[in-house]
């Protein structure tokens, strides 16, 4: 279980690194979703949520055809999840996805919810999505807060909102970003990895090696 005195990766001064996931990654986005409270899992899904509906969500990811992106700490725990996931092409209809998001709470405040929404922002426009779309619920204040300071159009109905997010095309200037963004999570990522792997490898030693002496 994470305590709250988790080393969160935000360096000063540094990007949020957003790294995208794919099937080999469902047991780590079980455990982030498996993490959050029931009031957060019920602002995420909609409604209450339990273990198995969360479960059958994630055994159905789609990855060949979804995008999913994530923060990770220094344990390589999903600090942060997003789940861009196209929406079904409608005839001289723009192209839309719908963006969802889930940050466990002792990462709120870190720019970890605005990173991912960046993240997926890119790599809408790059894949010609016209339209970005979030559905929540009306008193999700993170989600609505997050919404509005990237500039979205909310409009609420019955306890609901929408909000959307109309894109720009993909330039040469969005395509180097997402590459850039790419490389620089997945520099992160093997970092955290093989510190993760030295520190495991340490303590192993400090419980057995010195033990024996």
């Amino acid at each position: 279980m994470y305590t709250k005195n988790v080393n969160l990766p935000i360096p000063g001064g540094l990007a949020v690194p957003v790294r995208e996931l794919n099937a080999g990654h469902r047991a780590a986005i079980l455990e982030h979703f498996l993490l959050l409270e029931e009031e957060d899992r019920r602002l995420r899904f909609g409604t209450q949520t339990p273990n198995e509906v969360i479960e059958h969500y994630v055994e159905n990811l789609n990855f060949d055809h979804d995008s999913v992106f994530a923060v990770f700490d220094a344990d390589l725990k999903i600090l942060g999840l997003a789940h861009l996931a196209y929406l079904p092409a409608q005839k001289n209809q723009a192209l839309a996805a719908e963006f969802g998001v889930s940050v466990l709470e002792h990462a709120r405040g870190h720019g970890v919810g605005t990173a991912l929404l960046d993240r997926a922002a890119t790599h809408s426009r790059n894949t010609r999505v016209e339209t970005l779309y979030v559905h929540c619920l009306a008193n999700n204040k993170s989600m609505m807060s997050l919404a509005q300071k990237a500039g979205m159009r909310v409009e609420f109905a019955y306890g609901d909102a929408d909000a959307y997010l109309k894109l720009d095309p993909a330039t040469s200037a969005t395509l180097v970003t997402e590459v850039a963004n790419a490389q620089w999570a997945n520099f992160d990522y093997a970092l955290k990895s093989n510190l993760k792997n030295a520190n495991d490898a340490w303590q192993w030693f400090l419980s057995h090696g010195v033990a024996k002496v």
